[in-house]
């Protein structure tokens, strides 16, 4: 089947599903029967976390990877006492009446596809980061979880992470004065993925399905599990990986609930000679009216910023962000939040991530499953709106690379002027 097959074929067998076909509120006491879609890597996550809450269950895993999906369902029976069932194609298992949410950890160009069949299908949705491939399925899931009245939480833990919203709330409170920069840092070795030929689709892989909406290429071993990641057709490059989760916590400090007039990034593949497609080395500046999201990239060797350093010797890792403004500063990573004012740096209000014990996922997950059954996508740290957002940004220094100019934008119309 061609992609235009595919995509004409797909949209066709899930126009006849509806929400009001599927839909039900969940009863307080009830569990919610969870499908995980995509189950290496962060979805094997998904798995734990799902099946050892005690407010839902896993009920399907979803892999066109045979043996990751059997793999799957032996963790997952770690964690409940009922073995999921298992399938390949994800329209499969949204034809199942019993399934009443969906997580996606696929690769990136699957996930607008997949919540929005899932909408359609009446199941709320718990999507990885990125929320979108690009700028326009983003806007699409946005408008089917409204359309549908669905729950759709995308992956940006910092969002339920308490360190994170305490500075945030001290910006807003002013503690810096007024905020004029967000400076988003995403220094995380990324080592040279080699160069491959072509060769034969591995036994028990559906690579028809995997390839989905995107272009038929011959499968190739360093741009399947994770490597694709670094070419365009699946993934959005490390601003779009690791980079979108301080992306987001740039424009939530900023307070900025649309997106800018301007954006310029320029970079490069540096040092390595190999078949990855994005930048190992990126730069982006994004001009709102009144301040400005400055944000870097690279994974090749350097060192930290202010006063985050490299977390060695576990890692070369560098990644959080910074905050300034008029009054001093302040920097917020993984280990927790320091702020730094006047004129000397005068150490200012912080805090460990120790302190509030939920630097992890479960209470984004606890948030998406309290959203299900309240039925008020307001209720969620982060939903789809937010993370159509902050992917967007992504996709616009993307997409400003890769012209290698500086573009405008209607925030308006989510067009290019």
């Amino acid at each position: 089947m061609d992609r235009r097959g595919f995509l004409k074929s797909s949209g066709g067998a899930m126009a006849a599903l509806t929400a009001a076909q599927y839909s039900r509120v969940k009863g307080a006491n009830e569990r919610v029967n969870v499908a995980c879609v995509g189950v290496r890597g962060r979805g094997k996550n998904h798995v734990e976390y799902f099946g050892k809450h005690p407010g839902s269950v896993v009920a399907t895993v979803v892999d066109i990877d045979q043996a990751v999906g059997e793999q799957a369902v032996q963790h997952a029976m770690k964690f409940q006492s009922e073995k999921p069932k298992e399938a390949k194609d994800l329209r499969v298992m949204l034809e199942d009446k019993t399934i009443d949410a969906v997580s996606i950890a696929t690769p990136n160009h699957w996930h607008a596809l997949a919540t929005i069949w899932a909408c359609q299908a009446g199941k709320d949705v718990y999507c990885e980061k990125p929320a979108s491939h690009n700028i326009f399925e983003g806007r699409k899931m946005v408008e089917a979880a409204r359309k549908y009245n669905r729950i759709v939480q995308i992956g940006h833990q910092s969002r339920t992470t308490a360190h994170k919203i305490r500075a945030i709330e001290l910006l807003r409170e002013g503690v810096i004065g007024e905020v004029y920069m967000a400076r988003g840092l995403c220094f995380k070795r990324r080592k040279a993925i080699g160069r491959n030929e072509a060769t034969d689709i591995p036994a028990g892989v559906d690579y028809e399905m995997w390839l989905g909406p995107a272009e038929e290429r011959a499968f190739k071993e360093n741009r399947f599990h994770y490597n694709w990641h670094w070419y365009w057709d699946f993934g959005n490059g490390d601003i779009g990986n690791q980079g979108v989760h301080e992306m987001d916590i740039a424009r939530w400090g900023l307070g900025k609930t649309d997106l800018p007039r301007f954006v310029y990034s320029s970079g490069g593949h540096f040092i390595s000679d190999d078949d990855q497609q994005t930048p190992n080395t990126q730069q982006a500046i994004f001009d709102y009216d009144d301040s400005q999201v400055v944000f870097e990239v690279r994974g090749l060797l350097t060192g930290g910023e202010a006063d985050m350093q490299p977390n060695l010797p576990r890692d070369n890792n560098t990644v959080g962000n910074t905050f300034l403004g008029s009054e001093g500063f302040m920097t917020v990573n993984a280990a927790g939040f320091h702020t730094y004012l006047g004129e000397t740096h005068e150490p200012g209000p912080s805090m460990k991530y120790q302190e509030d014990g939920q630097y992890s996922s479960e209470p984004h997950v606890d948030n998406f499953l309290a959203a299900v059954k309240s039925r008020n996508h307001r209720d969620l740290t982060c939903d789809v709106l937010e993370g159509h957002l902050s992917a967007a940004l992504c996709h616009l220094a993307n997409t400003s690379y890769r012209v290698q100019r500086r573009l405008e934008f209607d925030p308006r119309t989510e067009t290019f002027v």
